[in-house]
Parts: structure tokens; sequence; C-alpha cells
């Protein structure tokens, strides 16, 4: 690896991802230790897992963020609503919340709208609306992003990384969209300490990834050849 990267702490950056269908307690238990060992922003896992996560950092560093209508996005907004609402009473800080793509394809614009700015009002949570950007044209993104912004949530997010990941281009795009009035997460398929940091360049403000602490180790390594190199 070149030891030309830019000097940027991505720890405070990264949302230690917990989302594979077999996850156990044991392993969530892993995922909140590692949080805390690194300082990430937060520990993101189904919302099955949310009371044990909250216990475990309860006074810690690290928040427990979970995920709403997920990977699909295709349940109704009363059962969005009601998994939002019970995460929340149990103890998640932040939403991520799939969009309906078949209403965003559709042309059901309000009926968009209306779901995530319910979520968003009714929650009182930080909320990052998933895009899922892999399975949108570029004027889809862009009304997602819009419809987005105005019902109030905190970030877009690029993937739910069920589909293809995050790329430079897309957060680029949502760099330009947001224009810095909100925030930028970046997921999915992010295995590489250089792939995290052009991500960050390009516009992200979160980094949602299961590999959070190997990308820790890559930077440590690479100080140490930097160090090395003097």
């Amino acid at each position: 690896m070149a030891t030309n990267q830019p000097d940027i702490d991505i720890a405070p950056l990264i949302e230690h991802a917990l989302l594979i269908p077999t996850a156990t307690p044991e392993q969530v238990q892993q995922w909140c230790e590692e949080a805390e060992r690194y300082k990430f922003a937060t520990v993101c896992l189904y919302p099955v897992h949310v009371r044990q996560a909250v216990e475990l950092l309860h006074n810690k560093k690290p928040k427990v963020c979970t995920v709403i209508g997920f990977p699909s996005g295709a349940t109704t907004s009363t059962v969005k609503l009601y998994e939002a609402q019970e995460a929340v009473e149990n103890g998640a800080e932040e939403l991520d919340v799939v969009i309906n793509l078949g209403w965003l394809k559709t042309g059901k614009t309000k009926e968009l709208h209306r779901e995530i700015a319910e979520i968003c009002a009714e929650t009182g949570k930080i909320v990052k609306a998933i895009l899922e950007t892999a399975l949108l044209t570029e004027a889809e993104k862009r009304l997602a992003a819009e419809i987005c912004m105005d019902a109030g949530v905190a970030f877009l997010k690029t993937s739910t990384g069920w589909s293809t990941g995050a790329t430079v281009a897309d957060v680029k795009l949502l760099r330009e969209l947001t224009r810095g009035n909100i925030g930028i997460k970046a997921s999915g398929g992010i295995r590489s300490l250089e792939q995290a940091l052009d991500l960050v360049m390009a516009g992200a403000t979160r980094l949602g990834t299961s590999t959070g602490p190997d990308l820790i180790r890559q930077r440590d390594n690479l100080d140490k050849e930097v160090i090395g190199n003097r």
C-alpha cells in the first residue's frame, strides 16, 4: 500500500456493522467491545439485537444504530414506523431506514416523503435514508435525495450492502446534492483502507462496514511503514 495516503482518522467515522442473518449474542458482544475499543461512531445491527447492544454500550462512546425496513424497504409504512418506534424504545439512537424503491420508481413521491417524514417526526432520532444507489438512475438518485432531505433525514446512505456497495461517484453526487447540510454514509463492500479514505475524500462523513477493526489495523501498519521509512 502506498504511504502517501491522507492523514485522516477514520475510526470516529466507522459504523461497525453486524447485519448478517446468523448474528449471535456472542457476536453482538464482540462487535460492541470492538466499537468501544476503537471508538467507532456506532454499532449497526438488526432491531432484535438493540437491547443487548444498548446494555453493553451504556455510558460508552459508540451509539447503537439499527436498520428499519431492511434490506428491501418494501414493508408497509405502518410496519416501518412501528419497527422504528420499538427500536427507539429499546434504546436505539440512530435509525437507518430503507426507502421504498418501488414508490420512487413509480412516481409515488408523496407517499415516500410521508413515510420518511413520519419516522423522523415520531422518533426524534437521527434518521439515515438508505437509497440503494446501485439500483437507481442518476435522476432517481437526485429525486430520492431531494425527497429525503425535505422529509428531515440527518444522513443519506448509499447502500444496504445487499446490492452493489458504495462508490466514489455516488458519494460525490450526494455531496453535491447535500451541500454539506446533512451527512453522507457510504456503506457496502468497504474492505481496504485505501477505499475507505477515497470515500471520505469524496465526501462521506460516516462509513458503514463490518471490517472496521481490519481497517484500523491497516492504518496502524501503514503508520509503522511510514515511520520505518524515515
